[in-house]
């Protein structure tokens, strides 16, 4: 990046920390959050900026005094070795960044290959989930959910919040998580002790904070219905689940975790809103022939993305070969360990990309 570039990104970078200390911005907690967001993404710029012109700066006043004292040209020589460390460092900091990486995200997790068991292992996938973002203090809320007759999930649909301002905010932690997850293990449902393969898939998408796609209502088919259990029994008495078709896309959501309808429909919509504007991003992914990564579609125990093996405690990302033995962990919330070998990876290929 030349210097006008870095110039007019810390000039950003001032103005923000200006708005932010003005009190009347904070009335409008969206707009707070996102300029605190962006704020947030300059800041490690700003410092790798100053710290390599101070180090400049310190090497060239080590050079002058090293004619005339010895010891300064050990100096001028750990400095001039600093150097390159912090034009690389910056060099990554200005990587194009994914403009959602500060984002909530909506997550979809669906049963697939293997009946009663793969709704199982859904089930365990959405307590793994549940269980990392506690752990990272995100609030979890399940807006909509089909259960077995066992105990686990056909399908699953959550929302995950970040309850700070973080420029790595949820999405940049689970964008990768999209695409199916096998499991090896002897099912529940399984007598004679043979471990079975089966699948469950995961969908996920940024959570827009504003309206980015417009919604023609006549594009909306809405239909309301009872709430509904396990084996399809009613858990109300009321018509307060909402089912809303996107006609042209084909696209269904329904959500029926809400005490009323507006509720429900109100969080119906959001997810509906998730869905069409991760269709945008993919179909503009598409024309400009961008490499990022696709999430697959269909839940085929072949096209998997990770497995887990439960009688040799093993989780394996094939996308990075990721391997370890720690899978009860990993299944309690412990994802970091894969989740940080998948964003290295990431990195890497855009440090290459940009090299090239």
């Amino acid at each position: 990046m030349d210097s006008s570039s870095l110039k007019g990104l810390l000039d950003e970078h001032a103005q923000l920390e200006q708005q932010l200390a003005d009190p009347a911005v904070h009335a409008d907690q969206a707009r707070a959050r996102k300029l605190g967001r962006r704020y947030a993404e300059l800041s490690p710029v700003v410092r790798a900026v100053r710290e390599l012109d101070q180090t400049r700066d310190d090497l060239s006043a080590a050079k002058e005094l090293a004619a005339e004292d010895a010891a300064f040209a050990a100096e001028a020589e750990e400095l001039a070795a600093k150097i390159p460390q912090l034009e690389a460092k910056l060099t990554e900091l200005l990587l194009p960044r994914d403009p959602y990486d500060g984002s909530d995200v909506v997550m979809e997790i669906k049963s697939g290959e293997g009946g009663e068991e793969s709704a199982l292992f859904a089930g365990d996938l959405l307590r793994m989930y549940l269980r990392y973002a506690e752990r990272h203090n995100w609030k979890a809320e399940v807006l909509d959910s089909t259960e077995s007759d066992l105990g686990g999930y056909k399908d699953v649909t959550l929302s995950l919040k970040s309850k700070t301002a973080d420029v790595e905010g949820v999405w940049a932690r689970l964008k990768f998580e999209g695409g199916v997850h096998r499991v090896q293990r002897v099912p529940a449902t399984e007598s004679q002790g043979r471990i079975h393969t089966s699948a469950s898939g995961v969908l996920i998408y940024p959570e827009p904070e504003e309206v980015e796609v417009e919604i023609d209502p006549n594009d909306l088919r809405i239909d309301v219905f009872r709430s509904s259990g396990p084996g399809g029994q009613s858990v109300n008495t009321t018509d307060s689940a909402v089912r809303i078709t996107h006609l042209p896309t084909g696209i269904v959501v329904s959500c029926q975790n809400e005490k009323s309808q507006i509720q429900n429909r109100a969080r119906a919509l959001q997810v509906l809103q998730a869905r069409l504007q991760q269709v945008a991003e993919e179909e503009a992914a598409a024309k400009a022939s961008d490499a990022r990564r696709s999430q697959v579609r269909t839940v085929d125990r072949s096209e998997r993305v990770r497995t887990y093996n439960f009688p040799e405690n093993r989780i394996s990302d094939h996308r990075v070969n990721y391997k370890a033995y720690n899978l009860d962990q990993v299944l309690d919330g412990e994802l970091d360990g894969v989740l940080d070998a998948l964003a290295t990876a990431d990195r890497e290929e855009r440090l290459a990309s940009q090299a090239g």
